[in-house]
């Protein structure tokens, strides 16, 4: 499949990582075409600067005129929404979020994931109200959300339906420490694998990669758009890893 007929996207974190220069990225290839030049190997990127701070509006400006037409960013939220004891109280911070120029990627935008920490539980009470904020739409542009929870305590069929009830992803962590919860609750799927390898030139496995292709074709034919990022591991060779699932795709 070419990628601009698939519902499956797979791609990295972020674009910007020394070792990538001189093996994902050509020699003498500038700093400032990095990301031109990922966005033409890969079919999306979730992007880790926007967790720690806002962007500026000509930031994402700048990203949307720099990749394929096709190209999808999905996005962290800032941290100020999700790292607090009272989620409910989430409100202003998301709005700040949403309304910091992400819409200035336009048709490129993609998934939000609103990451929270390992220490973070489940309260029934306070996460219904936090999924309760997040916007569907803003400025007649649809959104699409996905929650990151790390720990067990959200491994309990009342999350997942109140997940499915407000049409939010939750986020697969694949091949790592935390909880790996797969169950359908959006018209799409959002994965994170985090298991590459140093031993390994593409990080994983041919078995491996095989296997995780397979997933991927599965849960698309269950009609989902699938986003399917490599992050963390051996990160040098994260990149190797997306192309060789994307050949698989």
């Amino acid at each position: 499949m070419t990628r601009s007929n698939t519902k499956i996207r797979i791609g990295i974190g972020g674009w910007t990582f020394e070792p990538w220069r001189g093996t994902f990225y050509p020699e003498k290839l500038t700093q400032k075409r990095e990301l031109e030049y990922a966005s033409g190997k890969l079919g999306s990127i979730e992007v880790n600067g926007t967790y720690y701070s806002l962007m500026k509006p000509d930031s994402f400006r700048k990203w949307h005129d720099e990749t394929p037409a096709d190209f999808i960013f999905s996005l962290k939220a800032t941290k100020f929404c999700t790292n607090r004891k009272v989620l409910a109280t989430a409100g202003e911070s998301i709005e700040r979020f949403i309304m910091s120029g992400v819409l200035e990627l336009k048709d490129k935008l993609g998934p939000i994931n609103w990451q929270f920490m390992g220490t973070k539980k489940f309260d029934p009470e306070d996460f219904g109200a936090f999924l309760k904020l997040l916007p569907k739409s803003v400025e007649g542009r649809s959104l699409r959300h996905a929650v990151e929870v790390r720990h067990e305590s959200f491994q309990t069929p009342e999350f997942y339906e109140m997940a499915r009830r407000h049409e939010v992803a939750i986020i697969q962590a694949g091949d790592s420490k935390f909880p790996e919860i797969e169950e359908a609750t959006a018209p799409f799927a959002y994965v994170r694998i985090m298991g590459t390898r140093e031993d390994e030139p593409k990080g994983y496995s041919e078995a491996e990669l095989d296997a995780w292709a397979e997933r991927a074709k599965g849960w698309a034919a269950d009609g989902r758009d699938v986003f399917f990022y490599v992050i963390s591991g051996a990160k040098q060779h994260n990149p190797a890893a997306a192309m060789a699932l994307i050949e698989r795709i």
